[in-house]
């Protein structure tokens, strides 16, 4: 179907070549060794007629483009260079066939002229056997006239080296084989457009292009890379030369969008700017894809200053050394300064015929829009150096005998690095250039306008994007125009979405012990860790500091210390009673069961060191746990000790047998056992009943997490409490009841004295421990629990310590006696 296809074509365009040119030596073609091929838009149709008609199109007949023949001379200089160059294919000469390329559809002729071989084209033939007219071609300008004609030139293998076709789709090789290009794809030119929109910060644009597979291409990359960037296509059309331009304009300012994105061929760009002067459409940022970023007649147009500024995108521009003498000569020697009659065009072939290029100045030509120049002499001297390749050059000269066919040179152009003017010309898989684009700035208040380049884009050896914000005098103010849906959430706001685009959104301020991290997601307001905090409306959380009460505080070394003396004491004090055991004061005290009070109490010290430190499952457990059983044992002899008093003086007198069998029985001990049994069993349940543990507490301070203790089972610590509690409340009742008993033996005073103290000591800690949350409660505990031991200490063995020490004379049993005598006869009396 394909070669039936190429033969009605063939037949319906051949008359074209019936014709010879006249001078073989005209700016259309060269004789040469080699033959290359150009394609050129010397003339432009402003609007396609229906594709595929019976007959070619004679491009003369339509609008003049003086750009394309600025392309033209570049190609003509370039083989000229070569030609002239003693290094590059030193003994061969290039010659060149250039065709006036103006039709998407309608320009087979060209095509099928550089395939042919002595007049015809053979499609089955073996690429060994075939030698088409050309060894290679640049051109055709555009990516819609170059995917028409690509399928044919291709087919044969020729290698198309294209200056002006930036569409994606012509990077994949197994449907073009043979296309290269010299000029950034779309894919690189939509990824600096991002790169740009990104720079300052907008996120709402809209992007115009044309009815063209240039223009849909980059639509279609352009929606594809900025997912996951944040910017947003608020609209986005494609033209037709006769659309409503004023309608799309209005639409776009009605959506507040101050960026738009012209992706689009100059005559379509060319009549939306004006269309934007026509409707007074002001301070819009407008973005110029490389089709029209430099070119000569849009910035000229009438009050274009208005709109706003225009940032237009280029290859990095590179002057061409010589091109600007070769014009003035060409022109000097032209000897076609005559107009072209309808005659002069039958002598001459199908569309080679330019009949303003002769009323060209040197000076009109030079002063052409230079974008595609590189890429044009990049294109020739590609195909030169691929050729220098398979002849196997020397500096001297060629092997010419050498069969050179088109498909070989493919080969050698992928392996292709050199220098030109400066810069590195390679290709990679896809037949693709290096990147080096530029960021210009039009300067339309100045006469003749100017093209100023603000900022670099770099792919190789590292991607590399900058932009000289100070080169850019924004349209307002001289600051970055705005182009949002919304207003950016302050520091520590989340977005909260609005509508199903991504950048119109509201703000919410991030609640406490969270945060909102932009680069990772800012709609999310993520939970700070266990470990950090944050205060409403943060960016980020901070680390808690862990607290609990330290060996190396001021206060816990108080703590500790006054504890340690508090053991030293009472061991002191053990020895001492231990060494007079036998002495009046001893006995009163208690006799054995003082050792058993006084081991309890240097036990119910011990405890005191658990409360400081890292807390763990153990210390929790015996800092309480130790002080609550022993003191309490403590308790209950000094109750037993002032019941016991009492039985003496007065129980013994008024009840003699319970008096005797409590005597008889051991009464004291066996109450002591049991008081100690019971609360021995409580203090087990406690500890195990939900036991008490070590918890980090990250609820009560944002900053903080105190490592605290849990009480545990709230029944089972009540239960141990009243024990200790109640016995301490009997104590007190037995000593007020021996209030008036011999002084010696009165223990009244001393007794309430340390129970009342360990009463008041023990409520201002549980007062402070509901109220307050504190590292410092800890401590309070433990200072609650050496207040309680001082207590019993000074105001019961202190004393008696001083009377065995400095009061020996009331140490003996006859000052007791005479104590028991003298409350006798007071008893007597009343």
């Amino acid at each position: 179907m394909l070669l039936s296809s190429i033969y009605i074509l063939l037949m319906g365009f051949i008359n074209c070549f019936f014709f010879k040119m006249s001078l073989s030596a005209s700016d259309f073609s060269l004789e040469g060794d080699y033959l290359l091929g150009g394609l050129f838009p010397l003339h432009e149709i402003e609007q396609e007629a229906t594709p595929f008609p019976a007959e070619t199109t004679e491009c003369f007949r339509h609008i003049s483009s003086k750009s394309g023949f600025h392309m033209l001379q570049v190609m003509r200089f370039a083989v000229e260079e070569i030609n002239n160059s003693t290094t590059l294919l030193p003994n061969v000469s290039l010659g060149y066939e250039i065709f006036d390329y103006c039709s998407n559809t309608k320009n087979f002729n060209s095509a099928l002229h550089f395939m042919s071989k002595n007049g015809s084209i053979k499609p089955k033939e073996k690429l060994n056997n075939y030698q088409p007219k050309v060894i290679a071609l640049t051109g055709p300008y555009g990516s819609t006239r170059t995917m028409t004609i690509a399928p044919l030139i291709t087919m044969a293998l020729i290698p198309m080296v294209n200056y002006g076709a930036s569409t994606y789709a012509l990077s994949n090789k197994l449907q073009y084989p043979s296309f290269v290009r010299t000029i950034p794809s779309n894919k690189d030119l939509i990824e600096m457009i991002i790169h740009i929109i990104r720079w300052f910060g907008w996120n709402w644009v809209a992007f115009i292009g044309s009815q063209d597979d240039y223009s849909s291409d980059g639509l279609k990359l352009f929606n594809e890379y900025i997912n996951n960037t944040g910017i947003c296509l608020a609209y986005q059309e494609g033209l037709s030369l006769n659309a409503n331009y004023s309608l799309t304009l209005k639409k776009i300012d009605r959506l507040n969008i101050n960026v738009i994105v012209v992706f689009a061929l100059p005559q379509y760009a060319s009549k939306f700017i004006k269309a934007a002067i026509a409707n007074n459409i002001q301070d819009k940022v407008w973005i110029a894809s490389n089709a029209w970023a430099l070119n000569q007649q849009i910035p000229r147009e009438p009050g274009i200053e208005k709109i706003g500024t225009i940032i237009g995108i280029t290859e990095r521009l590179l002057s061409l050394p010589g091109f600007n003498e070769f014009v003035y000569k060409a022109r000097g020697t032209s000897n076609n300064g005559h107009n072209v009659s309808e005659g002069d065009v039958e002598s001459k072939t199908c569309n080679q015929v330019c009949d303003y290029c002769s009323l060209l100045t040197a000076e009109e030509i030079i002063n052409e829009n230079p974008s595609l120049s590189f890429a044009i002499y990049a294109a020739i001297y590609t195909i030169a150096h691929a050729l220098h390749k398979v002849l196997q050059c020397d500096i001297n000269e060629c092997q010419k005998n050498t069969m050179a066919k088109p498909y070989m040179l493919l080969g050698e152009i992928k392996k292709l690095d050199f220098i030109l003017n400066g810069r590195q010309v390679k290709y990679d898989d896809h037949f693709d250039p290096a990147i080096s684009f530029a960021v210009v700035l039009w300067h339309t208040e100045v006469n003749p306008p100017k093209f100023e380049m603000v900022g670099t884009y770099d792919k190789h050896p590292e991607i590399t994007f900058t932009i000289d914000n100070a080169l850019l005098p924004w349209h307002k103010n001289g600051s970055v125009p705005f182009s949002n849906c919304s207003v950016e959430c302050k520091a520590g706001y989340s977005r909260q979405p609005e509508g199903f685009r991504s950048c119109c959104f509201t703000c919410k301020k991030c609640p406490p012990n969270s945060y909102v991290d932009l680069s990772r997601d800012p709609y999310t307001c993520f939970p700070c860790a266990e470990g950090e905090w944050s205060d409403e409306g943060s960016t980020a959380c901070k680390t808690r500091s862990v607290v609990y009460p330290q060996f190396t505080e001021i206060l816990s070394i108080i703590v500790m210390v006054s504890a340690a003396c508090l053991i030293i004491v009472l061991i002191a004090i053990f020895c001492l009673f231990a060494y007079n055991y036998d002495t009046p004061v001893v006995k009163s005290a208690g006799g054995s069961m003082c050792f058993l009070m006084l081991t309890s109490l240097i036990l119910s010290s011990i405890s005191v060191f658990f409360f400081f430190g890292k807390p763990t499952f153990v210390f929790c457990l015996l800092r309480n746990a130790i002080f609550e059983y022993f003191f309490t044992v403590c308790i209950s002899c000094l109750t037993v000790r002032s019941f016991q008093i009492i039985s003496v003086f007065k129980m013994a007198s008024q009840f003699p047998k319970v008096y005797s069998l409590w005597v008889k029985h051991n009464g004291q001990w066996l109450f002591i056992a049991f008081v100690s049994f019971i609360h021995l069993i409580s203090c087990v349940m406690w500890m195990t009943v939900n036991p008490v543990k070590a918890i980090a507490d990250s609820w009560t301070f944002k900053d903080q997490i105190m490592l605290i203790c849990e009480m545990g089972n709230t029944i089972t610590f009540t239960i141990v409490m009243f024990i200790s509690w109640f016995m301490g409340f009997l104590c007190l009742l037995f000593s007020y009841m021996g209030r008036d008993l011999p002084k010696n033996y009165n223990e009244a005073k001393s007794i309430t004295f340390s129970l009342i103290l360990y009463y008041l000591t023990w409520i201002a800690y549980f007062t402070a421990y509901l109220s307050v949350k504190s590292k410092y409660i800890v401590i309070l505990n433990a200072v609650a629990q050496v207040s309680s031991i001082n207590g019993i200490l000074f105001s019961y063995f202190i004393p008696k310590s001083y009377i065995i020490i400095f009061q020996p004379q009331k140490n003996t049993p006859a000052y007791f006696q005479t104590s028991i005598q003298n409350y006798t006869q007071t008893i007597s009396r009343t």
